[in-house]
Parts: C-alpha cells; structure tokens; sequence
C-alpha cells in the first residue's frame, strides 16, 4: 500500500518503466531485488522495514563496553557492533610487552572467553545480531562468542551476526595482519567450512571497502579493490572444494559513505551490479543470494574533524543519507566527537538518533530506490563502473588481489589519491568547513571521554589469576593440537581452535601456536 506524502499525495514503494509497453528487463535498469540488483537487493528495502542500526562501540574492558551496549540497545539500536583494542586485533594479550600503552584504547581488551564472556553479559545471543570488527583472529573471537553462546544455553545455529574476517585489505591499507596470505586465506577458507556445518546463519566475511577509502582511496579504487579481493576469497573457498552456492550467500561487504551524496548512490549502484555479473558469469552462482551484494556502511571517520566537532552532525547527516538513498542493509553513524576522543554516552546516543531520524522521520523510505532514473546518478554509475572495472582488469593481469598485495600496487594507488586530496584541501582547492575555510579564531573547549590508564594493570592481573586457576596442562595439549592441525593442509583449524580457547588459552597464546607453524606477514615496499 502506497504511503501518504504530508500533501496526502501517494508514493508508491517501486516507481520505474515496467508498465511500459515494450519494456524489456535485460536491457533497461530493471527492478529491485531481480539480477543484477542495481536498485536493490531486495524488492522492497525500507518499505518493509528500516536498515539495521548498528553502532560501532567498545573501549577500555569488557564490562565498560557491556554497559555502553546495554544503553546503546536501550535507545533503540537494532544490532551490536564491536570495537577490539590493538592487541587484540593483533593477536597479543594484554600483559604481552607490545601491549603497552594500546591496552582498551581504540577498542574493547578481550583476552579469554572469561573477559567474551563479561562483554555479553545480560545480553541474549540468540535475539541480538552482532558484528565484530576483527580480522587476523576473527576465526578466535567467532569461537569465544559461540562458546559464550553455549554458556547461554543458545544453540549454535541461532546465533547471527558478521566477522568482518578480510585479512587482505589489512595488507593494503590497515596493518593489523598477523600471518602471512597464504595461510591466511587458508584460515577464511576453514572459517567458510566451520560456519556452514556449526553456525549456518553468520556472515563468515565482510570484504571492507571502508578502510581503503579512510586511507585515500577514491570511490572507484574503493570498490574496485575490494571486490578484486573478493574474487580472491571465492577463489580460495573453490580452491578448498567448496560449492559457490553453499559459501556466497553468506559474504557480505562494508563501504564508506562519505558526503558526496550522489558519487556515493553510484558507487553502491555500480558495485552491486559489478558483484552480480561476475558471480553470475565467472563463478556461474546459480542462487539469486548468492549475486547478491549485500553491505554494511559506515560515515567517514576520516571527514570529521576535531575544528568545530558540531558541525560534523551535519556531516553524518549527510553522509547517512548517501548510504540510506544508496541501499545499504545496515549502518554506523560516527559521533560527532570522535576526531577528539572516544564517544561519549551522548555523542553516542546523538549519532543512533540520525538514523532513526531518517528512518522515522523522512520519507527516504517510502519508495525503494529514490534516485532510480536520475540522468546524473545513472550517468555517475555507468561512469564509476567503468572506472572500476578497468582497476580490477589491471589486477587480474598480475594474478589476482593477491599478487597485486605483493607488489604494492593497491597500496600505492591508495597513497597517490591520498596525496591529492591533501595537496588540495592545503591549497584551498578542495573545501573542508573549519579547517581551511570559516576557521573559528577560538575553539570551544570540549571534555573528551579517557580511558583509564590502570585499564593495562586490571587486565594483567585477570590474566595472571586465569593462568593461576586453569588446569595449564590441558591448555598445552590443546595448543599443540592447534598447531598439529595448522602444520597439515587439510584439517580445518577451528575445531581444535576451539577446544585450547574452551580450556582457557588465552588470544595471545593461541595466536602464538599459529605463529610457531605459519610465521607472519613482512610487508613489502610501495609498487
């Protein structure tokens, strides 16, 4: 039923030439939620129902980060989102002298499946989706979540949610990699096969656009990039036996969006129709899910700034925008705050009132695909699909995302852009509201949320009691099955993964044993 503008005029949720006589599918923009899903992956998007409203949250310990979730489901958020310190995403512990001074600050310290077991606390795993931006240990933190879940009494095949898990763009643009790629693919590839038999309904991978972008990436590297890399993933899923159609459905990808609105519209227009083509004509995907590019947005962390922080609401504003009129399936608002410090309670709760503003308050979900038939948005898709595609044929003829990463040339592409944006906004070229145009000459002073510093010595004594109490003999045998299985090419790790982190092995010492066998990842210079 068609929804009332505020005149009492109807919208109608699909508007397009289909009534048309003569209208041919193949050959015009098509519809949403049909192949190649340029409006949509779903017929009706937010006609049904509004995106999934995640917000992005964790600092200094597991309970402190519980106690932002609880207020954050209280004001109405649909999904969890995690944050992990350094050490954690780099696999070390929080007594590991590497540690030092990184310890809770951009992220939650999770050493053991006591500390997964504090995050959750009074959470329902069963009714609450979570995403977790990990990656070279997002196999460790996935197993300390179901093991919590099992704590909970929650079948495994209940628990929802996503591991962010793409280890490729960390050696492109991030840098929390541990292994080096050939056993990291080997590690997402055993992630694919233990989720389809133990946890069918995860998204086992979100190929991350948003971090290339927040490194100087432009709209089509952006895309270009990460869909090279998720030909890589599927490669390596086919290479180990799998079917196209038991793992694709469950891939998933993470973009930014950034505050020009209609190159951004494009941009997810395009790289959902690039997606679909080469699913169907490549890897011959026969399930319609698995053509289907479904992603997760963020806000431009790196747009915001710490000149007059109010003002980037309105830059969220916008930039939430873009990704709602552009079809994203769930989103993180940044808090206005966050060029300074970590977000505060309010920051928070300001940044989740945005979208439900949108969601609620607007009518950008009345129609599905607003922006369908715009000369300029499908001039731009044509355009940044173009673009795009001749990226990913310049890394396919060096042998895939892989052999680019080592040769440095995503990397270096990445820094040219980057390189040009800053030569523009330090000449004027380029505008950015506050820092080189409308300046205040005084700021106003702003009360930034800290981590406490003793955050380090709490959890060195959590661990030094966890050690104490465990029976450490069972942990050594489970270690060394860990690295048994990760010394042989055919035995998934995560099973025997699972049993050292049930007997209380620790993040570090689990990435340790995999250390041991596989080494880890030494960068190469810039192509």
């Amino acid at each position: 039923m068609a929804r009332l503008s505020e005149s009492g005029l109807p919208i109608e949720p699909v508007y397009g030439p289909a009534a048309q006589e003569g209208w041919d599918p193949a050959t015009e923009l098509g519809e949403p939620g049909r192949f190649p899903f340029t409006r949509g992956v779903y017929p009706t998007m937010y006609t049904g129902k509004p995106w999934t409203m995640r917000q992005y949250a964790g600092f200094g310990t597991a309970a402190e980060s519980n106690g932002r979730y609880q207020q954050l489901i209280a004001n109405g958020t649909m999904g969890l989102s995690v944050a992990f310190d350094l050490p954690t995403q780099m696999g070390y512990d929080s007594d590991a002298a590497i540690a030092h001074g990184e310890v809770g600050k951009v992220g939650v310290a999770i050493d053991s499946v006591e500390d997964m077991g504090v995050l959750f606390g009074g959470i329902p795993l069963g009714e609450v989706s979570t995403s977790m931006t990990i990656n070279a240990p997002a196999s460790l933190l996935l197993l300390l979540y179901q093991l919590v879940g099992e704590a909970q009494g929650v079948p495994s095949a209940r628990l929802t949610g996503t591991i962010q898990n793409d280890v490729l763009k960390e050696y492109i643009a991030r840098g929390t990699y541990i292994f080096p790629p050939k056993p990291s693919l080997r590690l997402i590839a055993d992630i694919f096969r233990y989720c389809r038999a133990e946890i069918p309904r995860w998204n086992t991978i979100s190929i991350s656009g948003y971090h290339m972008a927040e490194a100087g990436a432009t709209p089509a590297q952006e895309i270009a990039f990460t869909l090279a890399n998720g030909i890589e993933y599927v490669r390596t899923a086919l290479a180990a036996g799998m079917d196209v159609d038991d793992f694709a459905p469950r891939l998933s990808f993470f973009f930014v969006s950034r505050t020009t609105i209609l190159e951004e519209v494009a941009k997810f227009r395009a790289a959902r129709r690039i997606w679909a083509r080469v699913m169907k004509e490549e890897f011959k995907a026969e399930n319609p899910r698995s053509m289907m590019l479904r992603f997760h947005t963020q806000t431009a962390g790196v747009q915001l700034t710490a000149q007059q922080p109010e003002v980037n609401l309105v830059r969220v504003s916008i930039q939430a925008l873009a990704a709602v009129l552009g079809g994203t399936q769930s989103l993180h608002t940044n808090s206005f705050d966050e060029a300074i410090a970590l977000p505060t309670e309010k920051s928070a709760r300001l940044a989740l009132r945005t979208q439900q503003v949108l969601a609620y308050e607007s009518d950008v979900t009345a129609t599905v695909d607003p922006f369908a038939g715009s000369y300029v948005v499908e001039r731009l898709t044509d355009e940044v699909e173009a673009a795009a595609l001749e990226l990913m044929a310049r890394i396919e003829e060096m042998g895939g995302a892989v052999a680019g990463i080592e040769r440095g040339y995503q990397k270096s592409e990445i820094e040219r852009s980057a390189y040009q944006v800053a030569l523009q906004t330090d000449s004027g070229e380029r505008t950015v509201v506050g820092v080189n145009r409308f300046q205040l000459d005084e700021e106003e002073p702003y009360a930034p949320l800290r981590v406490d510093p003793a955050i380090e010595r709490q959890q060195a004594e959590r661990l030094a009691k966890l050690r104490a109490d465990r029976d450490n003999a069972a942990v050594d045998r489970a270690l060394s099955a860990l690295r048994r299985a990760a010394e042989t090419a055919d035995e998934n790790v995560l099973y025997p993964m699972k049993e050292a982190l049930a007997a209380r092995a620790t993040v570090g010492e689990t990435c340790d044993a995999l250390r041991q066998v596989w080494g880890t990842y030494v960068p190469v210079d810039s192509f």
